[in-house]
């Protein structure tokens, strides 16, 4: 049966002063837990994991356990610039309860595919008879992953899948055509979820629905029915919210704000959002509330 799946991307919440607000994020991850998606993807890219330590990484784990396992899919992200590194959130994050994981490429320094392989080979083995999706955002973490990478990957007992950021449909359907087709693809582009199936994935990552989840819903269930006019009104809804909220954290949380879920601030260095944009959030967000 064709799939179209919504894995909530989900900001982690901080304090103006750029401490954790684990309290805030315990409201996002209800809010999210209350959308219908299918599955949580945490501390991920949306989720500003290059600026959270060990520490924080493992109450963040435990808080969206606690709030979503009982409600949906929680793929917690494990990807670090080494193997040591991301092995060690994997055990942390397995010994919380955790099933599902992903785990970008290493990032920053540039790698053989040998060397990715052994990575994920690390990653794979530390899962223990969890599930594993390789993580491809080359536009971030400088290393791609080619269609021949992906089948060895594709290879090792606890990898499953992939996320795939930034790269082409085309990108997309060129994985589909080499790796099992068992193997679970995913988009990172919110608004490419129809697009995506029909090049053979089973669905995206969706920072934008964490904020917004009806219109994303509509557009799995116009998928799901086959009615053009359908997929048409809700594809424009979908192509609204991303067009004025986007992959960008800050104004996610403006959006939380507006919807009285938690006033959150981002700890990275992403700016603020214009009052030109506080207003376009807040007019899609209550629009689509």
């Amino acid at each position: 049966m064709t799939r179209y799946d919504i894995l909530t991307a989900i900001p982690t919440a901080f304090h103006r002063d750029g401490s954790l607000d684990l309290e805030g994020s315990r409201a996002i991850f209800r809010f999210v837990g209350e959308s219908g998606n299918e599955g949580a993807f945490v501390l991920g890219t949306t989720g500003e994991f290059p600026a959270v330590d060990v520490a924080e990484f493992t109450s963040l784990v435990e808080a969206a356990l606690a709030e979503l396992a009982d409600l949906m899919r929680v793929v917690v992200h494990v990807g670090q610039p080494s193997t040591f590194e991301a092995v060690r959130l994997t055990r942390i994050a397995r010994d919380l309860g955790a099933t599902e994981f992903a785990a970008l490429t290493p990032y920053y320094l540039r790698s053989t595919d040998d060397a990715i392989f052994d990575y994920f080979q690390g990653v794979s083995d530390a899962v223990g008879d969890g599930r594993l999706y390789v993580y491809i955002y080359p536009a971030r973490s400088g290393n791609p992953v080619s269609p021949e990478l992906l089948v060895r990957l594709s290879a090792l007992p606890n990898v499953v899948g992939a996320k795939i950021s930034e790269l082409s449909l085309d990108d997309i359907a060129a994985y589909r055509a080499v790796v099992p087709e068992d193997f679970e693809l995913y988009t990172g582009a919110d608004r490419d979820l129809i697009a995506a199936v029909e090049v053979g994935a089973q669905g995206v990552v969706s920072g934008v629905s964490s904020v917004t989840p009806k219109p994303f819903r509509a557009l799995a269930d116009a998928g799901r029915s086959g009615d053009a006019a359908a997929i048409a009104a809700a594809q424009a809804d979908v192509d609204e919210v991303v067009s004025l909220i986007g992959g960008d954290m800050a104004r996610m949380k403006e959006g939380y704000r507006v919807l009285g879920v938690t006033d959150t601030h981002c700890r990275m260095a992403i700016a603020e959002p214009t009052d030109a944009e506080r207003a376009d959030v807040r007019r899609v967000v209550e629009k689509h509330r």
